[in-house]
């Protein structure tokens, strides 16, 4: 894969913009259909693109499953991500895509790897279940024409999730640790727009015994924030003394978490709220962009330990 693609200056100037850049592919013919839908995925999740090598097949593998591959050194599962979201691979499964989620690497079976393309995450609209639970949002590759090329966004976590349910990790009050007190009357505000990361953060929040409210997009956690610092004005109060932080994901349809935290940490009614991001978009690099946006603690996705950790550390401060 280029490296120009992991440039830090490049990915800084997209997020600045609320931009990023999605990878299309294809996995087949549609059940039910000849079409061969388009399909993407951030690049900035890929770590490579390669001709399909061998794969060594396991012994009592997960369904969807392929096997294994040895890549330079690295023993990786390949998911035969066709099956999982029920295309048929007329082309066969010709091409592998290593990525890298919450601090795993795994690779996909994909049939064919179309383009990379640099979006507005105001063109990514929310799937709102019209996908399934496998699709979080719809891109819209040319604009807002009837005739715009539309670009199913997976879950991968979702996907994850389902296919290698041995990983799942239990969340219990035991494994997040004490209880967290948040000042009194405030909660957390959170946003994500994956179904099973939002379903994962309120088992989570619910074990730190913490009161919060859920969104699914950057955009609509922005709105929310407003309308509660408005309520708060009425009451002669402040948006801090409703929110306690805000919690949210990277990578969102409309407005993703670095426009999100930016708007927070330059608006002087929201600036001194804390913001912790919850991201599978691990790496040095992104860390590097969410300190410059003005974050005030990153955590990976998702070790319920972890995020606790990061709350007590960032709400006692």
């Amino acid at each position: 894969m280029n490296n120009s693609l992991h440039d830090i200056n490049e990915r800084t100037q997209l997020t600045s913009n609320n931009q990023f850049e999605l990878m299309l592919f294809r996995l087949g013919q549609a059940p039910d259909s000849e079409r061969r839908e388009l399909f993407g995925i951030n690049v900035f999740k890929v770590r490579e693109i390669m001709v399909m090598p061998t794969i060594t097949a396991m012994f009592n593998a997960p369904p969807h499953v392929l096997g294994v591959a040895n890549i330079r050194g690295q023993i990786i599962p390949v998911i035969d991500l066709p099956a999982v979201v029920g295309c048929n691979p007329t082309r066969g499964h010709t091409i592998l895509m290593v990525t890298e989620y919450a601090r795993t690497t795994q690779a996909f079976a994909v049939e064919e790897v179309d383009e990379i393309v640099r979006l507005d995450w105001s063109r990514v609209l929310a799937a709102e279940g019209n996908g399934g639970n496998l699709v979080t949002s719809i891109a819209k590759l040319d604009g807002d024409t009837d005739k715009s090329r539309l670009v199913q966004v997976l879950d991968v976590e979702q996907i994850l999730r389902n296919v290698m349910p041995s990983a799942n990790n239990e969340i219990t009050a035991e494994s997040v640790g004490d209880a967290i007190r948040l000042p009194k009357d405030t909660v957390i505000l959170a946003a994500d727009d994956s179904p099973v990361a939002r379903m994962m953060i309120e088992q989570g929040l619910g074990a730190m015994g913490v009161d919060f409210i859920m969104t699914k997009t950057g955009q609509e956690a922005w709105e929310r924030l407003q309308a509660i610092e408005e309520q708060a004005h009425a009451e002669g109060k402040s948006a801090t003394d409703k929110v306690a932080l805000v919690l949210t994901d990277l990578e969102m349809p409309v407005m993703d978490g670095f426009t999100l935290t930016r708007n927070i940490k330059q608006d002087a009614r929201f600036k001194t709220i804390p913001v912790v991001i919850h991201s599978s978009l691990t790496g040095t690099t992104n860390e590097a962009h969410v300190n410059a946006v003005g974050a005030d603690a990153y955590v990976a996705k998702f070790e319920a330990s972890e995020l606790a950790s990061a709350l007590r550390r960032v709400i006692h401060h």
